[in-house]
């Protein structure tokens, strides 16, 4: 088997914003060197665990498994001069959800930045396309400041679009409350939910990252985790913000509709009420026995019907001197 099929893309890394591309016999020539190179690999591709227990067989088998594992959670583990990351982004494929993250999975030294997906990544096309625009990073810890940045701007529109989402439903419960509302707002709680539970483990690993003492970190670098961590910082204030506003919604549309519950009854029970005791009257006077007042009058039920008109005026009457209408 190649053991270079299940590489994506391989660059050596210049130190001045470029990428020479590498193939063949070229990458693993400049991984075992001191130079700075770059290998991507598809992770489902089973070339590629080959290719990473072949030349990086110094790397513990644990680190190894982190890589290609199928399911991971964001998390840091330095080992030696190196560390392992295991980062997370919004989900931009096609017919995907954003809340359904995709991982990135990094070995990062002084010399060497190998990456493992298992979906693509926009982020990672980002960091090609600086190298080939002269732009991309220039050591190993400006790549990790790049490669984090580019995850983080990318969820900005998403933040943005649930804040819409839920600016539309508020403002549908405030005209005109549905209970159809409810699935929107459970919608947007659940996947506010899901964000917090990745974005919240990426925190803490670019925190720890910012004071870990690996020498290849400079000042610079640090400064620009900070953004970073400031930048994820302020989305996970936002999913708060957004979890606690959908709450209020939630309740704000639950008391709507049992104001609206409580109306529709308290009409009923109006209705109900003034036609209690005419329907006692009927039901007294329509007995079949002897006695009955005007049962031998001609005027009677002329008589008995204003009868009846007279208590209904006097019942609305009493109720809206007792201000229950």
């Amino acid at each position: 088997m190649d053991h270079t099929a299940g590489i994506i893309f391989a660059a050596a890394l210049t130190g001045d914003g470029t990428g020479r591309p590498l193939s063949g016999d070229d990458i693993a020539d400049q991984i075992r060197d001191n130079a700075l190179a770059w290998v991507h690999l598809d992770g489902r591709h089973e070339a590629a665990r080959q290719w990473i227990e072949t030349e990086l067989d110094y790397l513990d088998p644990l680190i190894i498994d982190a890589l290609l594992a199928e399911e991971t959670r964001p998390r840091l583990v330095e080992f030696d001069k190196g560390a392992l990351m295991i980062l997370r982004g919004v989900n931009l494929n096609a017919d995907a959800q954003p809340e359904d993250m995709v991982s990135i999975r990094l070995w990062i030294d002084p010399s060497r930045i190998i990456t493992v997906q298992r979906r693509p990544l926009k982020a990672v096309r980002d960091i090609q396309d600086r190298l080939a625009a002269g732009n991309g990073p220039k050591d190993a810890g400006e790549f990790i400041g790049q490669i984090s940045a580019r995850l983080f701007e990318r969820m900005e529109p998403v933040m943005t679009e649930m804040h819409e989402r839920l600016d539309d439903v508020e403002e549908r419960v405030m005209d005109e409350p549905s209970i159809a509302e409810r699935q929107e707002i459970t919608s947007l709680r659940k996947q506010a939910i899901i964000f917090r539970r990745y974005f919240a483990p990426q925190r803490d690993v670019i925190a720890y990252l910012r004071t870990s003492e690996m020498d290849w970190l400079t000042t610079g670098h640090r400064r620009r985790l900070q953004e970073n961590l400031d930048r994820i910082t302020r989305y996970l204030e936002d999913l708060d913000a957004i979890r606690e506003r959908a709450q209020i919604v939630k309740d704000e549309l639950a008391n709507a509709l049992a104001d609206r519950m409580n109306k529709n009854l308290y009409v009923l029970s109006l209705v109900a009420a003034i036609f209690l005791p005419l329907g006692f009257l009927t039901g007294l006077l329509g007995i079949n026995v002897g006695g009955i007042p005007g049962a031998d009058m001609a005027s009677a039920f002329w008589i008995f019907l204003a009868i009846l008109t007279a208590v209904s005026a006097a019942q609305i009457w009493f109720f809206k001197v007792m201000k229950w209408l």
